[in-house]
């Protein structure tokens, strides 16, 4: 048997935020939640950060936030720095949308709002029937740039696919600097030759269809050679995402950018999951730093890559936190936020 201690924050009628506990029991392989303050009639805040065992850790949530419900908390906001599964978004042959199955979980366990930051595709705000306020980490990496690259105004921003270029024109247009786009980037194309879909049709029934009728297809994908749209060269790269996860694409950009002349290279990103080997390659590589915020806890990675900054995002979610209390308007919170951002 496994214990931990939890803790919760909640606001009493008196208007005070208190700091309680709540104790979780691991019996065998089943985990057990009991609150050990009263919450009746209160706001729980339940903050909860995503771990390598990123199933218990959802378990272990939706099981708190039930028991807050059943204790009659008043409201029961997550706030959930990085929302797991969110690169499950869109439906991928036969899988499924596995973001939206958690946001139907969450809401069914209790949740009544929740609080994340940068999610991988602003749409999963549409899978929760429950206020989501996403909120955005750009203006603290903005800061760090402007405050720990002391020659940033020669730098460009590099969009290590077309699909992150919206992120890089965001961050390009505030510092007033150029942008780049490396176009071409190897991957492996997904083959439907071993998917059940391409399995021949059933014997031809006229009745079915016609037989001078014939239903197009896709003219398969040719994967041009790899090329940098933009000069690079004698500039400071800074790479932009928002997830660090396999850093496989960040090595072959980070490469391609030295082959055109960058003399220095930044990775920035919000969430720093840094799983596997990840810090190992990123000390071998030509990345001169990768920049993250506190989303994911990483203090066992920076051990291994000292190139890996942290970014301090808390204020952010304190001040969410205190306006979702007090009933002010988040829009503060939101300033200079356009639809592409």
């Amino acid at each position: 048997m496994c214990h931990h201690a939890w803790l919760i924050l909640y606001f009493g009628r008196d208007g005070v935020l208190y700091v309680g506990q709540a104790g979780l029991k691991l019996l065998t392989s089943e985990t057990r939640v009991q609150i050990q303050e009263s919450v009746r009639g209160k706001d729980v805040f339940i903050i909860q950060t995503v771990s390598k065992d990123v199933n218990t850790t959802i378990m272990e949530l939706l099981i708190m936030v039930y028991a807050c419900k059943t204790s009659c908390a008043k409201s029961i906001i997550g706030v959930i720095p990085y929302f797991p599964y969110s690169k499950q978004c869109k439906m991928r042959k036969r899988g499924s949308i596995v973001s939206k199955l958690l946001a139907s979980m969450m809401c069914k366990a209790g949740l009544t709002h929740l609080i994340t930051m940068d999610l991988h595709q602003k749409e999963i705000q549409g899978f929760f029937n429950i206020p989501v306020d996403n909120l955005r980490a750009s203006p603290f990496l903005l800061q760090y740039i402007q405050e720990e690259i002391p020659d940033y105004r020669n730098a460009v921003i590099v969009a290590k696919s077309p699909a992150s270029a919206k992120r890089a024109q965001s961050f390009a247009e505030r510092l007033r600097l150029g942008i780049a786009v490396i176009h071409g980037e190897a991957q492996d194309a997904e083959s439907d030759l071993v998917d059940g879909r391409h399995s021949p049709p059933m014997v031809r029934s006229v009745a079915a269809i016609h037989p001078s009728l014939e239903i197009p297809m896709l003219i398969p994908k040719e994967k041009p050679p790899i090329t940098v749209v933009g000069d690079v060269g004698g500039r400071i790269a800074i790479i932009v995402d928002d997830i660090i996860d396999d850093v496989d694409s960040f090595l072959a950009a980070a490469e391609t950018l030295k082959e055109r002349g960058a003399y220095k290279i930044f990775v920035m990103a919000t969430h720093g999951l840094l799983s596997s080997d990840a810090p190992r390659l990123i000390e071998e590589s030509a990345i001169d730093e990768v920049v993250v915020t506190n989303t994911i806890p990483h203090e066992v990675q920076k051990l291994q890559c000292p190139k890996i900054k942290t970014v301090d995002i808390s204020m952010i979610l304190s001040e969410a936190i205190r306006r979702i209390h007090n009933g002010e308007s988040m829009s503060y919170l939101f300033r200079n936020i356009g639809l592409d951002d």
